[in-house]
């Protein structure tokens, strides 16, 4: 299951409504605390990236905030209803990456 969850959890930054390397290609390893074992490498996002992430924020609020409540509503409520399936797959990633206990981070 390790394996499996490690390979199948993005590694690009999200910006914009899809995934992007970084501006720089720069990755940065993700190790397992408890063994010092390199998990995987993600993009390594600089402050250029984080200013395109502001940037597409603001682009997208005009049409968030004019999306009807209750559609708002439901779009959130299904991105509640995505994390509480992956509840196991979420926790064993924060156990892998940080080193929080599995029950802790259930």
């Amino acid at each position: 299951m390790t394996t499996t969850v490690v390979r199948d959890v993005p590694k690009q930054l999200f910006i914009g409504g899809a995934w992007q390397d970084a501006e720089s290609g720069r990755t940065l390893p993700v190790d397992n605390p408890a063994t010092g074992e390199e998990l995987c490498r993600v993009a390594d996002a600089s402050p250029a990236d984080g200013q395109r992430a502001v940037d597409a924020a603001v682009a997208a609020q005009a049409a968030w905030a004019a999306t009807p409540p209750r559609q708002r509503s439901e779009i959130l409520r299904r991105a509640y209803d995505l994390i509480i399936a992956r509840t196991e797959d979420l926790a064993l990633l924060m156990t892998l990456e940080m080193g929080k206990p599995l029950a802790e981070a259930r």
